[in-house]
């Protein structure tokens, strides 16, 4: 990381995302999440430690990165989400750790927020995701991620389409138990 981070104190909570202490480290990643909820000036500052290490041995590295990445987005006017986005999916769907993908799967929505190019590139892969992932272990729970990060991009932008998108994908899942389970988390948007 260079040295011209905004302030003081969000680099200090950068350094202690490396703690050996949890609660430090916790925190840390906690303000930072919190912080990245609106757009900040230091994103390219980290962008590139934080993409690298998407592919860190360290699951747990893996999905703090997945989560702030997608968090960053909002202060990419340079767009490199575009290109850096297939690795991001990477974890989201492929990671061997379940618990890693399930955590970047509930934050990446937050990629659509940056625009509508990423906004598109997220609704096709949601879309694909949602129509193929029958065959996970764990299926179920995904759609289930997916049509609340479908809802939680529709409550930030009031976007029809994204709506529409996440009630046609509901109709395609065969059986109807779980078709009312995914029915409930859009319940009051139907």
């Amino acid at each position: 990381m260079e040295e011209s981070f905004v302030d003081v104190l969000t680099r200090a909570y950068f350094v202690n995302l490396e703690s050996d202490e949890w609660d430090l480290q916790y925190e840390a990643y906690q303000r930072i999440l919190e912080m990245t909820k609106q757009e900040v000036d230091w994103a390219y500052e980290v962008w590139d430690d934080i993409v690298q290490n998407l592919s860190n041995r360290d699951a747990h590295i893996r999905s703090r990165c997945a989560q702030l990445l997608a968090h960053l987005a909002i202060s990419d006017p340079q767009k490199r989400i575009l290109d850096d986005f297939s690795l991001l999916w990477k974890v989201t769907t492929r990671d061997p750790k379940f618990i890693t993908k399930r955590h970047s799967l509930q934050s990446i929505w937050r990629v659509g927020l940056a625009g509508q190019e990423q906004k598109e590139l997220l609704l096709e892969h949601f879309i694909k995701w949602f129509k193929h992932c029958h065959q996970e272990k764990n299926c179920t729970l995904i759609r289930s991620d997916l049509l609340q990060g479908l809802r939680n991009l529709h409550e930030q932008q009031s976007c029809d389409e994204v709506k529409k998108i996440a009630l046609e994908l509901i109709e395609i899942e065969p059986q109807e138990e779980y078709r009312e389970k995914y029915k409930r988390i859009w319940k009051g948007y139907q």
